[in-house]
């Protein structure tokens, strides 16, 4: 490293920055490793506040010569942003966007600027920033410079290179420099300077006026779309330097796949695209891979904006994931391929005679099955799919995953389906199976043999794959990578690719650019070897810890934690919709992704699982988990942190024992009826400033909340007093799950629900019944949270067997027998855990869906009602939004507006805890808030969760209705 890495050069690098650099170890478990197969622990983290701090950060390096490792979202797939110096993160600081040029297209931005928010921030110009990754939503313009990304879309927009007007880089010399297109007067004049960029421009010249035919010869051929082979010699040989009638000489375009290996990108001067008036998408189904390559062929023809391919596999894969489920009802039974291929049109009408045209070709050359065509909303849906296609596939059960190594070769257009059938026959002696996705429409598939990393002779087989498709690759003059890059997987082969001479023309480039070699050392040059540094060393055999949780769909903790991938759509925005993940949205810190938390947690678990429990690095790292279940959704590999969360909860309290406030908020069965006695008196007490202290000392309550007060009289009590409305029984029973909220402080809500029950013509059962379990879930009892979980299912087991609803009040409560029960009962008792998780429901969505079919007896006022509806986190992850939203539309005359938030913010007892509070309300008021507060008086606002409902009090000063309190109010009286 050239020097002793003491806490006094961290030190020192710190004081010169106004930004922050981080050392400890859980930021450099968390940077370890990105979306590939590799991990290194990084020396420390480093996060510059602007271009001044990357000035001084590289000056600092380059006189110590200490590695920087440049990172953006840090979704590489090929080991880009894993090194063991410094890694740059420019996402927590850097994501300014300058004025938009309208008459001439561009903006300046800085390389933490996420391709969704430009384009958000774009959307009313006209205008967006064409190249479309499938990690949009939280990939930024560093990465896709550095990767020169592409996407789905570029048969028609190219790849970033072609956006890229100038790039403003830092070189090793710490000078910072505008790389714009030049004449070949203005690059003549740069060879003469005595600089760094100088000396480069030097060499290059040289290379290419005695290499030239050589340089060509080695490269892709031209008719390859895709060319992300090292540092793109080509394009600037075909400048009007080198030919007659070439473009113009642009060395920031140069830079555009570079990896960081040359200098750092400080800004972009990006070319900006006017949308396209109108598209649709058609969604041909295949019985073969073959014949849907032979018409990829064909649709280039018909000039589509896109043809993405989603085989069988990725399909299959869909079927697991809760929100890909939503997106998958396009499909005509069980194809073996499918090809997306979009059309733009300035109009439906020409979009529609396009699509047309298409259809009836492919028909007369009898490619196709199936046809169906998507619009709008569906074709948005079937995008998204599309986009998800890496993280479902590391969601598949078992260690055999179909890993990125030969993902991202591509060739030309033409030989694509010859190619194929090559690389399925070269695969043959390597019994293993593979996916093929994505990029049909420019050659390129993200091919994906599936092996185990764990074993050593599957490790040999992906050494020998990846050398056989180079082999194969280069027969097809193609290129070794299209648009991920060759990082750390890809580098060992280039001096293959293009044979020593040239790769040695390659090794000046670097050198003159970086003589100490500083910036992404390993990368493209003088790479490690394919096999080392791997995320799993070869023959890892695991310790496995004894857990609660059986971790069923995975066989056991370790492998849910290895869900995660690290392709990071934990990072997207509140902007972005959903619900994950929100602490992260709060706060911009990976140590509060979901991704920040694995890679903490794989690490710890991989080094010693005993130990792992009483880490303070792992529970500094989940302490702002909200356990929303957002990531088990929307997480592609259905990652459920929220899970893992409560598993170690449990046992790091087994060895350090439980907080009075856990103990409190953890066993609401036990606390709330002896303070429900004294409720008048408890609550004056806690409106007082003595109360509030005991409340912050005691219970570590922030002093601006107030603990949800308790009703003079219990649920239960005022529903043994009542007499049942005569309709009751007619149409059968329901039985009424009656949790501690509604039973203690909530009652007029269970009230509410029973008389809408019994008038619409049921009987409503209310046993005596355990507390659902999710408060010790939550908590860290998992014990307790069993033991309750067992004897309901053994007590309601009856019930569901004669066919009898299950209903509930607060959205967790009954969330807990459809997610969390099936993985924490006994063996034995599985079966009936799954059929009582068949018939439980909220009784609010059980009411209007019932109300929908026109079937039940109730009878509502003519009453104008506009609802703004906010769904609880985990209802909407699991189950989505929909059936909520259609519960209160099929009231007369009300309108219903789904507000498109994520958690609330208060995630049961979370933003009540002092040092929560801040965290709670900014998550709130990213989304929530604002839409409440803009809301007339006269809407009214509905939530299921308690908690959110004390939430938007809090935050907002409104009262929000449970939606059935809603329906409740909304019948006629009785007659």
């Amino acid at each position: 490293m050239g020097v002793d890495w003491s806490r006094d050069v961290l030190l020192e690098l710190g004081s010169r920055l106004d930004g922050e650099v981080c050392s400890d170890l859980i930021h450099r478990r968390m940077y370890a490793t990105d979306a590939s197969l590799y991990s290194e622990m990084p020396l420390a983290v480093v996060y510059p506040r602007h271009r001044e701090d990357i000035v001084e950060l590289v000056r600092f390096a380059d006189r110590l010569r200490i590695p920087l490792i440049p990172r953006a979202a840090g979704t590489s797939l090929s080991g880009q942003t894993v090194g063991n110096g410094l890694v740059v993160d420019v996402s927590r600081h850097m994501g300014g966007i300058g004025d938009v040029n309208l008459e001439e297209r561009f903006v300046w931005v800085e390389p933490g600027v996420i391709l969704d928010e430009l384009n958000r921030h774009l959307r009313s110009t006209g205008l967006f920033f064409a190249p479309d990754t499938s990690t949009s939503n939280r990939c930024m313009i560093g990465g896709m410079v550095g990767n020169n990304s592409c996407g789905s879309h570029s048969v028609l927009y190219g790849d970033t290179r072609a956006h890229v007007l100038a790039l403003e880089v830092v070189l090793s010399d710490g000078s910072t420099v505008c790389l714009e297109e030049m004449d070949v007067e203005q690059m003549r004049a740069l060879e003469k300077q005595d600089s760094v960029l100088g000396r480069a421009q030097r060499c290059i010249s040289r290379l290419l006026d005695e290499h030239r035919e050589a340089i060509l010869e080695a490269y892709p051929k031209p008719q390859v779309e895709r060319r992300n082979m090292a540092y793109p010699l080509d394009m600037l040989a075909h400048s009007e330097a080198w030919e007659e009638g070439g473009g113009r000489y642009h060395l920031g375009r140069f830079f555009c796949g570079s990896e960081g290996t040359l200098g750092i990108v400080c800004a972009a001067k990006l070319r900006l695209t006017p949308r396209s008036s109108f598209n649709a998408v058609v969604a041909v189904h295949f019985d073969s891979l073959d014949a849907s390559l032979r018409a990829t062929v064909a649709a280039r023809r018909h000039h589509p904006a896109a043809i993405e391919l989603i085989d069988r596999r990725t399909l299959q894969a869909t079927e697991g994931n809760i929100e890909q489920r939503r997106n998958r009802e396009w499909l005509v039974g069980s194809p073996e391929a499918v090809l997306v291929v979009e059309l733009y049109g300035d109009d439906e009408t020409e979009v529609d005679r396009l699509l047309s045209e298409l259809i009836d070709d492919f028909r007369r050359q009898k490619l196709g099955t199936h046809f169906p065509i998507l619009k709008g909303v569906e074709a948005e849906r079937i995008w998204a799919l599309r986009k998800a296609g890496l993280g479902l596939l590391m969601g598949v059960e078992g260690d055999v995953k179909a890993i990125t190594f030969v993902e991202d070769t591509a060739v030309a257009i033409a030989d694509l389906p010859e190619y194929i059938r090559q690389f399925q026959k070269m695969l043959l002696p390597f019994d293993t199976q593979c996916v093929y996705y994505a990029h049909a429409s420019v050659g390129e598939l993200h091919l994906r043999p599936e092996l185990n990393p764990k074993l050593p002779e599957d490790i040999e087989k992906m050494k020998a794959i990846a050398f056989e498709t180079a082999k194969l690759v280069k027969s097809f003059r193609g290129s070794l990578s299209g648009e991920h890059g060759d990082g750390r997987v890809r580098s060992p082969l280039l001096e293959y690719m293009f044979g020593p001479e040239v790769y040695g023309y390659l090794r000046e480039i670097k050198a003159a650019f970086d003589p100490k070699g500083i910036f992404n050392p390993g990368k493209i040059i003088d790479p490690l070897p394919i096999d080392q540094g791997l995320r799993y060393p070869p023959g890892f055999k695991p310790v496995l810890p004894s857990t609660f949780f059986f971790f069923r769909e995975d066989g056991d903790i370790l492998r849910a934690i290895e869900r995660c991938n690290g392709a990071g759509a934990c990072r997207k925005t509140a902007l972005a919709g959903g619900v994950m993940c929100p602490s992260y949205h709060a706060t911009g810190d990976e140590k509060h992704s979901t991704r920040g938390r694995a890679n903490v947690m794989r690490s710890l678990f991989m080094e010693d699982p005993a130990s792992a429990w009483s880490s303070d690095e792992l529970y500094e790292s989940l302490d702002l988990c909200l356990s929303c279940k957002g990531c088990k959704s929307e997480c592609p590999a259905s990652f459920d942190m929220a899970r893992l969360k409560s598993e170690f909860l449990s046992h790091h309290q087994e060895l350090h024992g439980a907080s009075l406030r856990n103990l409190v908020f953890g066993h609401p069965d036990l606390f709330f009826p002896k303070v429900a006695q004294a409720a008048r008196m408890g609550q004056k007490l806690s409106e007082s400033s003595v109360g509030k202290w005991m409340m912050s000392e005691l219970l570590g309550i922030h002093p601006r909340r107030r603990l949800p007060e308790f009703a003079p009289k219990r649920l239960r009590t005022l529903l043994r007093r009542r007499r049942a409305h005569p309709s009751a029984g007619q149409r059968g029973k329901v039985l009424l799950f009656i949790d501690a909220y509604a039973d203690f402080n909530e009652p007029q809500i269970g009230l509410a629900a029973v008389e809408v029950l019994e008038r619409a013509g049921f009987e409503v059962l209310t046993p005596k019944h355990q507390p659902a379990g999710r408060t010790q879930i939550s908590k860290g009892f998992l014990a307790d949270a069993k033991a309750h979980i067992e004897q309901n299912i053994e007590s309601f087991l009856a019930y569901a067997e004669e066919g009898i609803p299950i209903l509930g009040i607060e959205p967790s409560e009954v969330l807990t027998f459809a997610d969390e029960a099936l993985d924490l009962v006994r063996p034995s008792l599985l079966p009936a855990a799954r059929k009582v998780a068949s018939m439980v429901a909220f009784v609010d969505v059980f009411v209007g869906l019932e109300l929908e079919k026109g079937e039940l007896p109730l009878y509502f006022d003519d009453e104008a009602r506009q609802v703004l509806l906010h769904t609880h986190c985990q209802a909407k992850s699991l189950f989505g939004s929909a059936s909520m939203t259609r519960a209160l539309r099929a009231l007369p005359n009300t309108k219903v507006e789904l507000i498109a938030s994520g958690c609330c913010g208060m995630a049961g007892s979370f933003g009540y805890e002092k040092e929560h509070y801040d965290v709670s309300m900014a998550i709130g008021e990213q989304v929530l808030f604002p839409a409440v507060r803009a809301a007339s008086e006269q809407t009214i606002i509905c939530a299921a969760g308690t908690s959110c409902r004390h939430q938007i009090f809090d935050g907002t000063g409104r009262q929000a209705l449970h939606p059935i309190e809603l329906i409740h109010a909304a019948l006629r009286p009785s007659e």
